[in-house]
């Protein structure tokens, strides 16, 4: 594939190039080497992709579905097929519809493919298709930046339990937002910001937590095509949501607004696997929500700080290209920040940031024996049914640990440049 460009004619967003030219059997008598070069990432991905198309159809066969949310999905779809657009009356066995309209879009149409929502088995293979489809956005990130070893990647592909449960044993609509969100970062990577917004504001449409990303995406905006463009791909995202809404808008506004975009949404403290060792009392307070989301933004706007410093913004006499790894530091770190601090995060929200840990921690200078540890506890942690104040406690030892040397370590490359504009 030729590299593209902007419509200035330079890349933004610095790949590294892939060395595809490998012999394969030398290949196979130096595996030591290969699992922990880089440059090796894409025979890895590749091994990895069609070992999960295995993987996953035997977890299919042989692992029992749990039912949790499919049924509520189909009746609270099924409303809107009915006819019903008011999202006040949109509700199924686990309470109403507090998803934004792409959400009813996606499930809609599996919905249909689905034979009206009973053929779960057909449910489970989609969702199958669409791990591997993650996977492939996911591994093409990692093998153009080339800060994460192959190992790396064997690790977290065969060690994740949870996520597949997540996306072939219980289909909920987290691995959904996030498949469209990798496909954006991907387009974004190429340098088609216009295409990348649709995507990403598709993304957010099917499920919020997506705007975790928002604020790395902004500097990203900023730094790199700068504020007219920013305002061009910012009012892209706004039409998308008022495309995807419209239906549900013109029937009753402020329903939909209130019950898609629900910010103080209050939740169970029986399902949080990150707060258990806090008093329900504590938990459902306003005033701890307001706590984390103070430290929320006092930790973004450190890092934005930093940022900034390091990179700068766009100016009319130079265009700003990013390293990818980069990239995808600071917006993995926008998203990570805001889980650190989530008011409840419940075990569907792994898949929110699970792709995203291998890069975090190896954007960090811990010797790479401590970076494992950090993912099979994290990995334990997420596994550990229902959650303890021992699995709550070490979620957030591993959080804070991975944080911490974020802070002090900054981004993993230190490259950025800046062209003059040609006369």
């Amino acid at each position: 594939m030729a590299p593209s460009t902007s419509k200035h004619g330079k890349r933004l967003v610095k790949t590294v190039p892939l060395k595809n030219n490998i012999d394969f059997v030398s290949l196979c008598k130096d595996i030591p080497r290969i699992i922990v070069n880089p440059e090796y990432s894409w025979i890895i991905a590749l091994f990895l992709l069609i070992l999960e198309v295995f993987l996953s159809t035997v977890i299919i066969y042989k692992i029992p579905y749990t039912e949790i949310d499919w049924k509520a999905y189909m009746q609270e779809v099924e409303g809107v097929i009915n006819g019903t657009l008011d999202y006040q009356y949109l509700k199924g066995d686990t309470g109403p519809l507090v998803y934004p309209g792409g959400f009813v879009y996606v499930y809609l149409i599996l919905y249909f493919v689905t034979q009206n929502g009973t053929n779960v088995f057909i449910a489970q293979h989609l969702f199958g298709l669409l791990y591997l489809a993650t996977l492939y956005f996911v591994f093409r990130l990692y093998t153009r930046s080339q800060i994460v070893p192959p190992y790396a990647l064997i690790f977290m592909c065969l060690t994740s339990y949870r996520i597949h449960s997540i996306y072939v044993l219980r289909l909920f609509n987290d691995p959904v937002a996030i498949f469209f969100l990798f496909v954006a970062l991907n387009y974004f990577s190429d340098d088609k910001w216009y295409i990348g917004s649709i995507l990403y504001s598709f993304a957010v449409s099917i499920k919020m937590n997506i705007l975790l990303f928002a604020p790395g995406l902004l500097f990203i905006f900023l730094h790199s095509i700068g504020i007219k463009e920013t305002f061009y791909c910012l009012s892209l995202c706004g039409i998308v949501q008022l495309l995807v809404g419209l239906p549900f808008l013109l029937s009753n506004p402020l329903s939909y607004i209130s019950r898609a975009f629900d910010l103080g949404r209050v939740f169970l403290h029986q399902w949080t696997v990150n707060w258990r060792f806090v008093p329900e009392e504590l938990f459902v307070s306003r005033s701890f929500h307001l706590c984390l989301l103070l430290l929320h933004l006092i930790v973004l706007a450190i890092f934005a700080y930093a940022w900034t410093r390091k990179f700068g913004l766009h100016s009319s006499e130079e265009k700003n290209v990013l390293a990818i790894d980069n990239f995808l530091f600071i917006l993995f770190v926008s998203n990570f920040v805001g889980i650190v601090f989530s008011r409840s995060l419940h075990y569907q929200f792994y898949v929110w940031y699970f792709f995203t840990l291998p890069h975090l921690l190896w954007s960090t200078n811990y010797n790479p024996v401590i970076k494992l540890f950090v993912l099979g506890v994290l990995e334990l942690c997420w596994n550990t049914y229902p959650s303890t104040v021992l699995s709550s406690s070490m979620l957030h030892v591993c959080h804070l640990v991975i944080l911490s040397n974020l802070l002090y370590h900054g981004c993993p490359v230190p490259y950025m440049k800046s062209k003059k504009k040609p006369a």
